[in-house]
């Protein structure tokens, strides 16, 4: 397959070509990615300058909310810009750079939330040796293995869809680059390179995605034998995790695990794990931990402090 590239820049023809709805989504989105931002960075930043926030589940969640600023960076600054612009184009190493990160923090991502779940498991099944199965060493191997697992599985797409044939239609229809997109404008035939991306991403989330609602099913039922108090706070714990699973995981699968094909509704979807997900993380998180909002609180206090000062 020649890697033949005629194409310099890619035209994304965006969420809508009415220059009204534009206008009215450049505000909207506007302000959901400086929600994201503050309220992820809000999150990340309780939890390093709280005490009583020390556990690795904390540790994870302000993991997963610098993860979540960096996933809707890939995407959301530039769909904002082209809302507002006459020419919706990105360079064709843009569009690689772009796609690479996209599914590099998104595959972070993936594997924070199967880790998350390990971590609900030892706390809930095995409480007594909880301290010791997950002490900070593990606790950060265990991120680290995340970041190289999202590399891995970034990599592997970024290695099929980078040698295809670009040479001829340059239009996107969609607000950034992804792979199905990608292979509708390939000059070759992409079916296997197709059944590959599924086999890489669309497994991939499917798998996780099993296995982190099995993991869960395994609380729930170690549950029964808590009292009513221990079971109402794990519930409510995993309750968060499982709504974050869900959200993020369904879209994704609905996307990734379709070989070389494109729905008109994939943009909304798109919009729903890129934008969306990463917004209602801190919300569910903080508004379901009692916690997480009682260091808030604290930290709000200590802030209103330091200004009277």
């Amino acid at each position: 397959m020649g890697n033949t590239h005629n194409v310099t820049e890619f035209i994304f023809l965006g969420l809508s070509a009415s220059e009204e709805v534009q206008k009215v989504c450049f505000v909207i989105f506007l302000l959901l990615y400086t929600a994201i931002v503050l309220g992820n960075f809000l999150i990340v930043l309780t939890v390093m300058t709280s005490r009583s926030l020390g556990s690795p589940m904390y540790f994870f969640l302000s993991c997963l909310s610098f993860v979540e600023i960096c996933y809707s960076s890939t995407t959301a600054p530039k769909l904002i810009s082209d809302l507002l612009a006459a020419k919706k184009a990105i360079s064709l190493w843009g569009c690689m750079t772009q796609l690479f990160f996209i599914h590099f923090f998104g595959g972070i991502e993936i594997f924070l939330l199967t880790v998350m779940a390990y971590d609900r498991y030892v706390a809930i099944c095995k409480p007594l040796n909880y301290t010791t199965i997950m002490n900070r060493q593990v606790c950060a191997v265990l991120v680290g293995l995340a970041w190289v697992g999202g590399f891995v599985h970034s990599l592997a797409q970024i290695l099929l869809i980078f040698p295809l044939p670009f040479c001829g239609p340059n239009v996107i229809n969609h607000y950034f680059c992804d792979l199905l997109p990608l292979l509708k404008l390939a000059c070759s035939d992409t079916f296997l390179i197709g059944l590959l991306i599924v086999a890489n991403g669309g497994t991939l989330s499917v798998i996780s995605f099993v296995v982190l609602l099995a993991s869960y099913v395994v609380i729930l039922l170690h549950l029964r034998t808590r009292s009513s108090e221990g079971r109402r706070k794990a519930l409510s714990t995993c309750g968060s995790h499982i709504t974050v699973v869900t959200l993020f995981f369904g879209p994704c699968i609905f996307i990734y695990l379709r070989p070389s094909t494109t729905l008109s509704v994939d943009k909304l979807v798109a919009v729903f794990y890129t934008v969306i997900t990463p917004l209602l993380n801190p919300v569910i998180y903080s508004l379901r931990n009692a916690e997480v909002k009682k260091a808030l609180k604290r930290l709000w206090i200590r802030t209103m402090k330091l200004d009277e000062k």
